[in-house]
């Protein structure tokens, strides 16, 4: 039964015999004919909530209302809440929970949001942040890959929850979530001007961290934006998604290009590049390899292996003895290793399509057996040191390498062979190129690759080599009879 609540109109003024509040006594609240005193005091209402076991008597007491009218509103408003649990004395005592911690002054919930909740079986009386939303709905969902549910839990745990998950998920808001990527954005500038710049300090502080790309912050938004669909077409909690209307940066992959004679002379005078992801020609491939062999041999066997056969940084470094079958020339692509902020983690490669095998040709067999060869013979020197980590790639002393490592021992070496600048994930490009550009078709590429798609590897692995396309390029000029010479 709920209570049906009594209002009252009270004011500050006190006895002058005893110096005690007046209260609804005060003979100013009302005039002379008998009806309320507009200008004096104000209205209120006090509830009886459901009663809880093993503790006392409890009322919702509420003031400062201008008029009776309103008082009226919402002590309805109090009691439609309290009418939502029906018979059940546990969802009614939730409510009452709920309405008893309302601050005076603050508006009392709305009543579909709390009708929803109770509809979705979420607990009445908590308030639930779009931190806690998130984890119950990520932990709900079925049917998803292992790669997609690792993608979602990794935006969830690295980005929303640091960013929006003490807001309660009725009070989220576009705002927050367009201040959120503002935030990431600059985020990303100052890990830019850190690694650009000379200070030694904000370099270490910010070493194996990387800026979000534009496909990345797509990404996560399309994390955000599902997780809010569902609260309001599955749960009901909330009337409308507040992702809608946030604008991102294209996430489209950029074009990779190929370091052309004038390419090179435009990054020599401006130090820029015609895009994020850029290809050498053969030549120059060379010419790194060369210099690798030179002057790092200990991670020229794992660089050339990346630009014969496309592999990913953390699938080298994740390579394992038993994967690599140089008797039968191929090698499997099962695990990575791969870095969360600095921390190495091994996980399995990101799809069915990544779990692939290689084969391999007679050059890249002959250069990963001399690098066994000599892998052995760290192993002799270090003698019963040698962990056993059953990786292919280690370090002299057998441990195994951080990802970070490989990429800066790459851009040093990069630099220091005079050579246009790539990236160690451009090699995957550069591969790509050369197999379409001596034969391979793109099914062959994609396979090698381990895309899931072929559409995949034909927007972003072939990059056009001019000089390997030069002798068609009139083809089409050749069949147009001209008069004039």
């Amino acid at each position: 039964m709920i209570s049906e609540g009594s209002i009252t109109k009270r004011c500050g003024c006190k006895d002058p015999a005893t110096g005690k509040r007046l209260n609804s006594a005060c003979p100013n609240l009302r005039r002379s004919n008998g009806s309320w005193n507009p200008g004096h005091g104000t209205w209120g209402y006090q509830l009886e909530l459901p009663n809880v076991p093993g503790r006392g008597r409890r009322l919702l007491r509420r003031s400062g209302f201008a008029d009776r009218d309103a008082t009226r509103t919402e002590l309805d408003h109090a009691r439609s809440l309290l009418a939502l649990a029906g018979d059940d004395t546990g969802l009614a005592a939730q409510i009452g929970d709920l309405l008893h911690g309302c601050r005076n002054g603050v508006p009392l919930p709305d009543r579909d949001t709390v009708a929803a909740r109770v509809r979705a079986g979420v607990p009445a009386s908590v308030p639930t942040t779009t931190g806690e939303y998130l984890t119950a709905w990520l932990t709900g969902r079925r049917g998803l890959s292992p790669n997609t549910i690792r993608s979602y839990g990794d935006h969830i745990r690295s980005y929303l929850i640091p960013h929006l998950g003490d807001i309660p998920l009725q009070s989220l808001r576009t705002s927050h979530i367009q201040a959120m990527f503002t935030t990431l954005d600059q985020r990303n500038e100052q890990i830019r001007d850190a690694k650009a710049g000379t200070d030694p300090i904000e370099r270490t502080r910010f070493r194996g961290i990387r800026p979000m790309g534009p496909s990345s912050m797509v990404r996560l938004y399309a994390t955000l934006r599902a997780a809010l669909n569902d609260a309001v077409r599955r749960a009901r909690l909330i009337p409308t998604n507040p992702a809608l209307g946030i604008e991102l940066e294209s996430g489209a992959r950029p074009k990779a290009r190929v370091w052309t004679p004038k390419a090179i002379e435009l990054w020599k005078a401006t130090g820029d590049r015609p895009s994020p992801v850029m290809v050498w020609r053969p030549e120059q491939a060379g010419q790194f390899l060369d210099h690798a062999q030179n002057h790092d041999a200990v991670l020229y066997p794992m660089f050339e292996l990346i630009l014969h056969r496309g592999l990913r940084r953390g699938e080298a470094i994740g390579l394992r003895d038993y994967d690599v079958d140089l008797d039968e020339a191929y090698l499997s692509v099962v695990q990575q290793i791969t870095a969360v902020g600095y921390t190495p983690v091994t996980r399995q490669v990101k799809s069915d399509a990544g779990d692939r095998i290689i084969p391999l040709g007679p050059t890249t067999v002959a250069g990963l057996t001399a690098y066994l060869d000599m892998r052995h013979r760290w192993q002799q020197v270090n003698g019963n040191t040698w962990p056993n980590t059953g990786l292919f790639f280690v370090r002299p002393d057998g441990q195994p390498w951080h990802p970070q490592t490989i990429s800066d021992r790459f851009d040093h070496l990069v630099k220091t062979s005079g050579l246009p600048p790539v990236r160690l994930h451009d090699l995957r490009h550069c591969a790509a190129t050369y197999l379409r550009h001596g034969g391979a078709d793109m099914k062959e590429i994609q396979e090698v690759l381990g895309h899931s798609t072929l559409s995949l590897t034909a927007d972003t692995y072939t990059s056009v080599i001019l000089d390997l396309r030069r002798p068609n390029a009139d083809a089409a000029a050749n069949l147009i009879p001209r008069k004039a010479a």
